[in-house]
């Protein structure tokens, strides 16, 4: 009896759990987790804010594959300073109003979760500043709210938000994602296809600490000439266009444009770039037949490169279907796909009949020269009795060091002129410095010359040291060591940076961002002050009048120029003499604040405004200087290197600045894009 009573007790059913209302912290926590799950989200949602922001160029720093730091910038309209508030908690956005809106979306984001989702998994900052503003603003955010009140900075043009810290909440979620190489792989994929279908954006993105970006792509209007900067030579060469149109109702209403790859691009996976009304997104309906129309008809060529944007009504477009926005729902998609499908297998066939193979020459050296020479000696005559027997090692390249070995014996030499390969050099040339600057270039005579004597003063041997160079660290406080091949060397980083920001200058000449200045800084108090730092007696009666008399004539100078150098270096002085704002010379990089008056009192003192080329090749230098890494680098300078912590004195003429350098002084000569590179 005990037992069958402990078995009904045992069969007896448990009481329900009971049902309670999670936590707002703990919901939003779960829903970041969604929103973003793992860097190369936060990147692509950030990244789309920026092109919803109207930007034309959008820069990304990572570091430790995004978990360490996530940092994007752009130069958009910026967020307004009575938005900052609200700006990170959920379900805030700009993008829409009521539900109708969202069967007409265009812009990217929509939900106002993403930087939501960021707060409760990570450290946000915002730095930003709308078009009128004198100064930024930067505020940082925890778990959807304001950690501060806006503080008020000095920034550019644009948006900057920083992501630090990513899941430091989330034990499980940030081991999982101990891969840096691979989730960096993956921010670097996205922005390449960005890259390609926004051309009239530019975009990098770059490790933290890099020299070099593993993304850099400049606004372009070949489309071709886009995924060639990106993706290669080798991919560009291998695309044919296609396209696709439908305006029946009845059935469906797309229009489809792209470039698919032919019978001689070989690769190991698929890549498929998707755009759907300008979102970057993922179907897997749509690749799937894609593959199977490139097996049937390219067997040896059936993992393709694929690009396609597709535009559709967006009342035909559902874009809620996804937490990350990775896909939608397309009314009509079997037919969209089928009719897709049929204009590729059909452009596919129509290309099958011929296939490329790419031809490199090889030029022949004074070595493989003589060796022919020997050769054709060593035959004999159609008259000879008897042929020799042909060594065996003439015969079989069997050493790569021999010359009677090399490969390009074999081969017909090229028959090319000088003339001519100096004329495609130089059309190269102009094409990288058009692709560098986007903007036409300001058409000055003065200008193309001193551009072009830097290019003609390019040291060969030091350009091949300064872009294949390894950065060991500081010698002194002055001097940095530089390791090429097996030799060390002594680099002056004061006057590399010197010629650096001048070359730069000279090279963005009338299309810089600017720098807005908080409070505008009066440049007859700035000149003033400059002149009692180079007076060995300051408080002398005598000198503070000569000194007023001194900024009163350069500052009525500086205003009678204010037109041209705010137009051509983007430096405003408004009409009662104040300093509000300085260009942007090199980005992400702000100068030392402290040296503006020994720069104001350069151009009011130093510039020859009567010959145009010495006026701008001065203002170039004194901006140079101005923008240049000054010591100290250290607190208690000593001994040799003292004399660099000295203010000098503003250039008295061009020569100055080209004899300036010392330790590797004709590295001054190298032009500014090798500086980017190494």
């Amino acid at each position: 009896m005990e037992m069958e009573i402990e078995a009904e007790e045992e069969q007896a059913p448990m009481e329900p759990p009971k049902i309670h209302r999670l936590d707002d912290s703990v919901v939003n926590r779960i829903a970041a987790g969604e929103v973003i799950q793992r860097p190369v989200s936060a990147v692509k949602e950030l990244v789309e804010n920026s092109l919803d922001a109207c930007s034309s160029s959008i820069n990304v720093v990572v570091k430790d594959g995004g978990l360490k730091l996530i940092q994007v910038s752009d130069d958009g309209h910026g967020i307004r300073y009575e938005d900052l508030p609200i700006l990170c908690e959920r379900h805030t956005t700009s993008k829409l109003s009521t539900f109708e809106d969202l069967q007409s979306i265009k812009s990217m984001g929509f939900r106002g979760e993403a930087l939501a989702s960021m707060t409760y998994v990570a450290h946000v900052t915002v730095t930003t500043i709308t078009k009128g503003q004198l100064h930024g603003y930067r505020v940082s955010y925890k778990d959807g709210v304001m950690e501060h009140e806006p503080k008020a900075c000095a920034t550019v043009k644009g948006t900057q938000i920083m992501v630090e810290n990513l899941f430091y909440n989330m034990t499980a979620r940030r081991k999982t994602l101990q891969n840096s190489a691979d989730d960096y792989s993956k921010i670097v994929d996205v922005l390449s296809r960005f890259a390609i279908h926004h051309m009239n954006v530019s975009f990098s993105c770059r490790k933290h600490g890099a020299a070099r970006a593993d993304v850099n792509s400049v606004a372009t209007i070949s489309r071709i000439d886009a995924i060639r900067s990106v993706y290669g030579v080798s991919v560009a060469r291998c695309l044919m266009k296609v396209e696709a149109l439908d305006k029946d109702p009845s059935s469906s209403v797309f229009q489809m444009e792209g470039f698919i790859s032919n019978s001689n691009y070989v690769a190991k996976k698929i890549t498929m770039v998707l755009f759907i009304n300008d979102r970057l997104v993922d179907c897997t309906a749509l690749k799937r037949a894609l593959e199977i129309v490139y097996a049937a008809t390219l067997p040896k060529a059936s993992k393709p490169f694929i690009y396609m944007a597709i535009i559709l009504p967006p009342e035909h477009v559902d874009v809620n279907v996804h937490p990350t926005k990775r896909e939608v729902s397309l009314l009509n998609q079997e037919i969209i796909i089928e009719k897709i499908q049929s204009v590729v297998e059909s452009r596919l066939r129509s290309s099958n009949e011929t296939q490329t193979f790419q031809e490199q020459a090889v030029k022949p050296t004074p070595s493989c020269q003589m060796v022919s020479s020997n050769d054709s000696n060593r035959n004999p005559s159609p008259s000879g009795s008897k042929l020799q027997k042909v060594p065996v090692h003439k015969m079989v390249r069997t050493d790569s060091s021999d010359p009677a070995g090399r490969l390009h014996v074999y081969l017909q030499p090229e028959s090319c002129g000088h003339l001519e390969r100096n004329t495609s050099l130089t059309a190269i040339r102009s094409s990288v410095r058009q692709r560098r600057n986007p903007k036409e270039t300001a058409d000055l005579t003065s200008l193309q010359e001193l551009i072009d004597e830097i290019d003609r003063n390019c040291h060969s041997g030091l350009l091949d040291i300064v872009r294949h160079c390894t950065y060991i660290g500081m010698a002194d406080d002055v001097f940095a060591l530089l390791q090429h091949d097996t030799h060390l060397y002594l680099a002056n980083v004061v006057n590399l940076s010197k010629e650096l920001m001048y070359q730069q200058v000279l090279r963005r000449f009338a299309h810089f961002n600017a720098i807005q200045i908080s409070e505008p800084a009066p440049v007859k108090e700035l000149i003033v002050l400059a002149l009692k730092e180079g007076n060995l007696d300051p408080e002398c009666s005598e000198n503070v009048e000569l000194n007023e008399k001194i900024a009163e004539m350069n500052m009525e100078l500086l205003k009678q120029k204010a037109d041209m150098i705010e137009e051509y270096f983007c430096i405003h002085i408004d009409k009662d003499g104040n300093l509000s704002r300085l260009p942007v010379i090199l980005d992400q990089y702000t100068p030392d604040m402290d040296r503006v008056p020994e720069f104001v009192l350069c151009l009011g003192n130093d510039v020859d405004w009567e010959e145009e080329k010495k006026c701008l090749q001065v203002i170039s230098a004194a901006l140079g200087n101005f923008y240049a890494m000054h010591p100290p680098m250290l607190p208690n300078p000593s001994g040799d290197g003292l004399q660099f912590y000295q203010k000098r004195k503003p250039f008295r003429n061009p020569e100055e600045r080209l004899s300036c350098s010392t330790g590797m002084s004709v590295c001054s000569w190298i032009s500014t894009s090798l500086f980017k590179e190494s």
